[in-house]
C-alpha cells in the first residue's frame, strides 16, 4: 500500500466541531438550492400556513426568502430549531409509524445555517413582538433579538455554500438551479391547493397561485401547473375501496408524452416516486399506449398513516406500503377501469347521459361485430360461444346483409343521434367521414375494427378461461434460491395463469406445463420474467401481456384493410361498435380511431362570419 494511504498510528479520536458535524449531515438534505427550497416550504406548510411567499435571487444563490403566516415559533424555542435533532413533530419511536407532517429530521435548519448566511424571524399569535435567531462561530452559538414581522415565520438563506467552495462548484448555471426550485414548487402547489404561493425571481413576479377551496378553483390551478391542454385531455378518477382512496386526474392515451416529465403522484399529500406505483400505473396504460410514450397524470391516493412508511429515504421520494399488493391491484384497477369506460359520448359531450348511447334505428345493416347490450356491460355476457368461436377463428372483413337504408340527417340536433353520428362516405379506402350533432367525425376504420376485434378477443379468451398444454418433456430451468422459494410460494397462483412449475432442487425448477396460446414462445425466459415480477411486485402480468401481444397481432391481421370498400351500413355498423367498446379511442398500438371537427372550426376554415 502506497505510503500516502496509510492512517498514522498516533490518530487519535475526538469530537467534530458542531459547524462541521451539520456540515456533513447537510451533505444528506442539501445538495443545491432547491433542496432548501423544499425543507423550508415543508416547514411552512407543517406550521399551518395557508399564504407563502417565495423570493429568489440568482437561482437561490445569492437569497432564498421564505415567508408565511404559521403558528410561528416561541422566543425559547428559537435556539432549539437551529439545532441538530430538534423538533416539534415527533417525541417517541411510536410517531415515527403515523408520520402526517411533510419534514421532521430534526437537523435540516441546523444543516441549512451551517452552509449559509442564515436568519429567522417569527412571531407566534400570542406573542407582542417578533424574535430573530442567528447562529456563528464554529460551535454555531445561537443569538436572539428583537426584530419586527407579523404572525408567522420569515426564513432567509443567502449566500449558499459560501463556506464550502467544493459543494458551490457542483451547482449548475442560474436557469437551471431555478428551474429546479419551480419545479419543486409546483409540486408543492399542486398538493397543497388550501394555501396560496406567489413567487417572485430576481424581484420579477413569476407565479401566483391563489387559494383554490372550490372545485373550480383546484381545476384553475391545475390548469396553471400543468396546462390548459393537460385538463382538456384527462379522465377525472374518484375511486375508494378498503380504507385506500385514489383522486385526480389521467390523461386519455392519445395525449401521451415522449418523456415521462407530467407525471405527480401523491400519498397523503406527500409527492413521492416508488417502483410499485410506477409499474401499476405502466400496467394500467399498457394496452392503449405505444411503446416510448409515458402518460401524464396527476393523482393522490390517501389510506391510513399506519399502513405506509415514509421515512426510508433521506428526502422521503420514496415509500413502503404494509401492504404493497393490495395498492398496487387497487391502483391498477382503479385506473384501468377508468380510462376503459371512456366512450365516444364522453370525449364529445360530458354531460351526455350514458344511455344517450342508444341502439340506432333498426334502418341500417349489422355486421358480424354487433352485440347487444349497454356499453358498460361485460363483453362476454354479449356474445354467444357460437360468435366467439367464429370472431376468434374468422374475423376478416365484414358480411353485412343485403339490405338497409341510409339513415338521413333532417334534425342533427336529435337528442337520438348517436355520440359519433352517421356515415356519409368513405374517403380513399381508409377514413369514414360521418356526421354528428357537433360536425365532422373521421374515422380510421381499420385503427377502430382493430381495437373492436382486440377487445373482441380478449373477452372471448377470458370467458373461456386460461387453456394449457403439458409438456411433452419438462423443461429443467435453473435459478436462484430465492426465484426456486418465489415459485414454490406462488405454485397455486402461477397455475391459474397457466404455468405449471415444481421444485426439484434448491436452485432449479422444472415447467411442466404452459398456456397453449403461450406454446411457441420462449418459455424459459417468460418463467424468468414472471418470477422475477413476483419477486419485485408480488404479482405479474406477463402472461397475460404475452397473451394480448398475440391477440393483437391476429386482432391486426383480421381486421378490415385500408382500400377496402364499405357500404354505409357497414360503416354505421362500425360506428355503433366503437360506440360500445372499451378503449375504442385507441387502437391496439395507441393511435387514435377518430376526431372530431366541431361546425365553428369548419367555420373558422371557410372564414365564414367574416
Amino acid at each position: 500500500m502506497p505510503a500516502s494511504n496509510r492512517v498514522p498510528k498516533s490518530a487519535r479520536i475526538h469530537l467534530l466541531s458542531q459547524r462541521l458535524s451539520n456540515q456533513i449531515a447537510a451533505g444528506e438534505v442539501v445538495e443545491r438550492p432547491a433542496s432548501v427550497v423544499k425543507e423550508l416550504l415543508e416547514n411552512s406548510l407543517d406550521a399551518g400556513a395557508d399564504r407563502i411567499d417565495i423570493e429568489l435571487e440568482k437561482g437561490g444563490i445569492k437569497l432564498i426568502r421564505i415567508r408565511d403566516n404559521g403558528v410561528g415559533v416561541e422566543k425559547e424555542d428559537l435556539p432549539l430549531a437551529l439545532n441538530r435533532h430538534a423538533t416539534s413533530k415527533i417525541k417517541v419511536l411510536d410517531d415515527l409509524e403515523k408520520v402526517v407532517s411533510l419534514g421532521f429530521r430534526g437537523e435540516a435548519l441546523a444543516s441549512i445555517s451551517s452552509v449559509s448566511r442564515l436568519t429567522m424571524i417569527s412571531r407566534t399569535p400570542e406573542a407582542s413582538e417578533a424574535w430573530k435567531v442567528e447562529t456563528e462561530g464554529l460551535n454555531m452559538d445561537a443569538t436572539i433579538s428583537p426584530a419586527p414581522h407579523p404572525q408567522g415565520t420569515n426564513v432567509e438563506v443567502r449566500d449558499l455554500f459560501f463556506n464550502t467552495p467544493a459543494r458551490r462548484k457542483f451547482l449548475r448555471t442560474e436557469q437551471t438551479e431555478y428551474k429546479r426550485i419551480d419545479e419543486i414548487i409546483k409540486r408543492l402547489a399542486l398538493s397543497r391547493f388550501d394555501v396560496g404561493f406567489n413567487v417572485q425571481h430576481n424581484q420579477r413576479a413569476v407565479h401566483r397561485y391563489e387559494r383554490a377551496d372550490s372545485e373550480s378553483e383546484i381545476i384553475r390551478r391545475v390548469s396553471q401547473i400543468c396546462g390548459s391542454a393537460f385538463m382538456d385531455n384527462t379522465v377525472s378518477i374518484d375511486m375508494e375501496a378498503n380504507g385506500v382512496r385514489l383522486w385526480g386526474w389521467v390523461s386519455l392515451p392519445t395525449f401521451s408524452r415522449s418523456q415521462a416529465d407530467l407525471q405527480h403522484f401523491y400519498v397523503n399529500g406527500r409527492a413521492i416516486r416508488d417502483k410499485l406505483v410506477s409499474h401499476a400505473i405502466k400496467q394500467a396504460y399498457r394496452d392503449v399506449l405505444y411503446h416510448g410514450r409515458h402518460p401524464a397524470f396527476v393523482l393522490y391516493l390517501e389510506l391510513g398513516p399506519t399502513l405506509v412508511d415514509v421515512n426510508v429515504h433521506p428526502t422521503k421520494h420514496e415509500v413502503r406500503f404494509r401492504d404493497g399488493r393490495l395498492v398496487h391491484d387497487f391502483l391498477f384497477s382503479a385506473l384501468h377501469r377508468s380510462l376503459a369506460d371512456v366512450r365516444p359520448a364522453d370525449s364529445l359531450d360530458p354531460a351526455l347521459p350514458s344511455d344517450a348511447i342508444a341502439e340506432s334505428p333498426d334502418n341500417y345493416r349489422q355486421s358480424p361485430m354487433r352485440y347487444s347490450g349497454s356499453g358498460s356491460g361485460s363483453h362476454s355476457n354479449m356474445l354467444s360461444r357460437d360468435r366467439i368461436q367464429n370472431q376468434l377463428q374468422a374475423f376478416s372483413e365484414f358480411n353485412a346483409p343485403a339490405s338497409g337504408i341510409q339513415p338521413s340527417f333532417q334534425n342533427d340536433e336529435d337528442d337520438e343521434m348517436p355520440p359519433l353520428g352517421y356515415a356519409m362516405a368513405q374517403l380513399h379506402g381508409i377514413y369514414i367521414l360521418a356526421q354528428n350533432a357537433h360536425g365532422l367525425v373521421i374515422v380510421d376504420m381499420h385503427a377502430a375494427h382493430e381495437r373492436i376485434t382486440y377487445e373482441y378477443m380478449k373477452a372471448a379468451m377470458s370467458d373461456d378461461g386460461i387453456k394449457t398444454q403439458p409438456l411433452l418433456v419438462p423443461v429443467a430451468l435453473a435459478v436462484s434460491e430465492g426465484e426456486a422459494d418465489c415459485a414454490q410460494e406462488h405454485q397455486q397462483t402461477l397455475e391459474q395463469l397457466g404455468l405449471a412449475l415444481e421444485r426439484i432442487g434448491p436452485e432449479s425448477i422444472s415447467i411442466r406445463q404452459v398456456p397453449v396460446i403461450l406454446k411457441s414462445a420462449d418459455v424459459e425466459q417468460l418463467v424468468r420474467d414472471v418470477l422475477s415480477d413476483f419477486l419485485e411486485h408480488g404479482s405479474s402480468d406477463r402472461i397475460e401481456s404475452r397473451r394480448d401481444e398475440i391477440l393483437s397481432t391476429m386482432a391486426c391481421h383480421g381486421s378490415v384493410r385500408a382500400n377496402r370498400h364499405l357500404t354505409i351500413p357497414e360503416m354505421n355498423a362500425l360506428l355503433r361498435d366503437m360506440e360500445r367498446t372499451e378503449r375504442s379511442g385507441q387502437c391496439n398500438h395507441g393511435r387514435p380511431t377518430w376526431t372530431q371537427m366541431s361546425l365553428s372550426e369548419l367555420d373558422k376554415l371557410f372564414l365564414r362570419g367574416k
